[in-house]
């Protein structure tokens, strides 16, 4: 006997101001059990350099409506909300009224309180809330927290992570103090920061950052290119990330994420990314990358967390303790002081 088709889940992608949407609505358009609807009213009075709104779902061969309320009023059972970050807080009260579960783009917010409003929202409206980390998911990093849950690296005494990428030109929103809420201390901090959430287990009790806009000066950029945050923790970890867009725009990847750990019995480091063929075509130096997708394997739990009726993680509560992290970087930018928490 065939096995009847499982039951398709109406997921409503909100916006198309995050690079990864491209991606989210890839992964999802090829999926049986999912009927994807987009939404992006925001992108006709976008000034970025690649297409938003109708040009851009109608590339990607997806419905798409005009309105966020006509997306609501299909009753959608889940969200991706791709939009700015200053907008993020709006569409995730909006869909916990909706009744749909929320997987949003990192950062949760631009500021704590609006944070806090949205998971409040949320655990009144009984739904989920997921913040967009895919490295969580890396098998890389996966292997990563064995050895240290399991005790093979001994106690843990220093984090070096790095992530670093290309000025996010195409999204012009992204150097917006406004609609960003800052540069890449915002942009980079907060996905290394989730993994030490993660892998550590403990708060973080004092933050020292640094930042500066040389890097890309030409462009005359309104935020923050360049920062190295430090964090220490209750447990005396001691970690640094470096935070920068620092690749240049010739290079022929986006960049990427490490983590170097290191503890009283041996150390680790991490290259999630760093997986590619390389050499060169008519266009210059080429960068493949092969292997697992992060964005396909976060999108799995995220799907997954709705039929198996349990929560998703990285959750609210982890986005809201590594916007604070971001905060306190801002604070301590702006008073040239550390920042205990």
């Amino acid at each position: 006997m065939a096995t009847p088709p499982a039951p398709s889940l109406k997921i409503a992608i909100l916006s198309f101001a995050h690079t990864h949407a491209a991606s989210y609505v890839r992964q999802l358009a090829a999926r049986d059990d999912v009927e994807l609807l987009t939404s992006d009213p925001d992108g006709q009075f976008a000034t970025d350099a690649g297409p938003r709104g109708a040009d851009f779902a109608a590339a990607h061969g997806v419905a798409y409506v005009d309105t966020y309320a006509e997306a609501f009023s299909w009753k959608p059972d889940a969200v991706i909300i791709c939009s700015e970050n200053s907008r993020h807080t709006d569409l995730i009260m909006r869909s916990a009224e909706a009744g749909a579960h929320i997987l949003c783009e990192k950062p949760l917010a631009t500021n704590e309180a609006d944070a806090k409003a949205a998971i409040a929202a949320v655990d009144a409206a009984g739904v989920n809330l997921m913040v967009a980390y895919p490295v969580r998911f890396s098998p890389a990093y996966r292997e990563l927290k064995s050895l240290v849950s399991s005790g093979a690296l001994g106690e843990v005494i220093s984090v070096v992570g790095t992530n670093n990428g290309w000025l996010p030109t195409r999204r012009a929103w992204f150097t917006d103090p406004e609609f960003a809420g800052g540069g890449a201390l915002v942009d980079h901090v907060v996905h290394c920061a989730d993994l030490l959430d993660h892998l550590l287990g403990s708060s973080v009790r004092r933050v020292h950052a640094v930042s500066n806009r040389i890097l890309h000066a030409a462009r005359k950029p309104d935020v923050e290119t360049g920062g190295l945050v430090t964090m220490t923790y209750e447990n005396g970890v001691i970690a640094t990330i470096d935070c920068s867009w620092s690749q240049p725009e010739t290079a022929p990847n986006w960049g990427g994420l490490t983590l170097a750990v290191t503890g009283t019995k041996g150390s680790v480091r991490i290259n999630p990314f760093a997986t590619h063929l390389g050499g060169f075509d008519v266009n210059g130096a080429a960068w493949i990358p092969y292997g697992v997708d992060l964005d396909s394997l976060m999108l799995e739990e995220f799907i997954s967390s709705m039929v198996d009726g349990r929560v998703p993680l990285p959750d609210g509560d982890g986005g809201l303790r590594t916007l604070q992290i971001v905060k306190a970087a801002q604070e301590s930018v702006a008073t040239g002081q550390p920042v205990h928490c």
